[in-house]
């Protein structure tokens, strides 16, 4: 089920989309997130990896087990009960099933307080499989990661079923960037970075995502993407790690604090 964020982009969407076909399109996309909420039922098939990240404050206490044990009963239980498609493998070259959708992609942070924070995104196999990592010199600068991220875009064309939500990791490390991309993802739709450096590379790189006109399905139009967004880290003074990982449309989020 689509959160209000982006059942939101999707009709700002509709209000600039010129393209008959991108806006046909974007119109199913409406009317399918209309029939999944209201039969309780997947807006897509590949409810995808389960990625989860938990905000651990550095007050809490966890008894009574481990906490990935937790989490990833929790997804045998959601995935088991909601009947959803299970799309994990044991092992990436024999490829069997596990059958339940676990393990979950974890990941923890430790922040101030005394609070657990859980967001869950179900990230389908289409969009991940387009995930990119590029290592750039410092002096290509802005100008670089925004041609990175085009070229990504390009070659993604429909494959990631675009309008896409787009999420830029800079900065870091190799490893680093990467988790930065995907955390991005955890944003509502449309949120704008509270850094004003990376607020004005999210408002130009949506434009210019937009203007290669892969649109709706990638059948063409001015929607190519609901939103960019951007996280940074610090990094080493040779360095310029860039990551670029896509969410479909079906950008379902949820999260609870404990």
């Amino acid at each position: 089920m689509l959160g209000d964020d982006v059942l939101q982009a999707f009709a700002a969407a509709l209000n600039v989309e010129d393209s008959p076909i991108g806006r046909d399109i974007l119109e199913q996309l409406v009317e399918n997130a209309r029939i999944a909420r209201e039969e309780q039922r997947p807006i897509c098939q590949d409810t995808g990896v389960a990625a989860i990240r938990v905000e651990l404050g550095q007050d809490v206490h966890l008894e009574g087990g481990r906490l990935d044990d937790a989490i990833n009963d929790g997804v045998r239980r959601g995935y088991g009960e909601g009947y959803l498609r299970k799309s994990i493998v044991r092992h990436p070259l024999d490829r069997v099933n596990t059958g339940d959708n676990t393990p979950a992609s974890l990941h923890v942070e430790l922040v101030p307080g005394e609070q657990v924070r859980i967001a869950v995104l179900p990230k389908g196999g289409g969009c991940e499989n387009m995930s990119r990592f590029k290592m750039l010199t410092p002096a290509a600068g802005a100008e670089g990661v925004r041609a990175f991220v085009l070229d990504c875009v390009r070659e993604a064309g429909p494959n990631p079923c675009p309008p896409t939500v787009i999420g830029v990791g800079i900065g870091g490390t190799f490893d680093g960037s990467a988790w930065l991309a995907k955390r991005a993802l955890f944003r509502p739709v449309g949120s704008v970075s509270p850094d004003p450096i990376m607020a004005a590379l999210e408002r130009d790189l949506l434009e210019a995502v937009d203007e290669t006109g892969v649109g709706p399905s990638g059948l063409g139009g001015r929607t190519t993407a609901l939103a960019v967004h951007i996280e940074w880290a610090p990094c080493h003074i040779t360095s310029l790690p860039v990551s670029v990982c896509f969410n479909c449309h079906a950008a379902r989020y949820r999260e609870a604090v404990l």
